[in-house]
């Protein structure tokens, strides 16, 4: 067995020692597109795996403004309250930070491990839930002054 699957093995582990069934999944499938011996769909995952995975993101957390279970009126009077002008602020700094995030991990592809492992450390030991690593980066970029 070579390094590389060596190490998604160790990942999907921690995600299974964690309870964080994203990272599970996310390394059993790598795993097996290299068992499978399909290389040619690690360019184009590297390519436009972030972008797809932010997509669905977005679709999750506009699903229920889309449904109709939150009215365009509980939005707009989000404005007017101020925990949900402090939300409004936190949102913009969160996806600030996620945009730095997503930059350093594209020039810095190496750091990403160390952030995928903090994040599953942080699931495993301190209760905490996986949906850190862009953040942690964009924040790893301000600490390390990289844009």
């Amino acid at each position: 067995m070579d390094y590389s699957s060596l190490l998604l093995l160790v990942l999907a582990g921690l995600g299974i020692f964690s309870g964080n069934s994203s990272v599970t999944i996310a390394m059993v499938v790598l795993l097996l597109l290299r068992v499978m011996n399909l290389h040619q769909a690690f360019p184009w995952l590297e390519k436009y795996g972030l972008t797809i995975g932010i997509v669905l993101l977005t679709i999750g957390v506009m699903t229920p403004l889309a449904s109709g279970r939150i009215s365009v009126g509980e939005v707009l009077s989000s404005f007017v309250h101020w925990k949900s002008l402090l939300a409004i602020g936190v949102g913009v700094l969160v996806a600030y930070l996620g945009g730095r995030g997503v930059t350093l991990m594209s020039t810095q592809p190496a750091i990403v491990n160390g952030l995928l492992i903090g994040t599953v450390l942080g699931v495993a030991f301190f209760k905490g839930v996986p949906v850190g690593p862009l953040i942690a980066a964009g924040i790893l970029s301000l600490l390390i002054g990289k844009s």
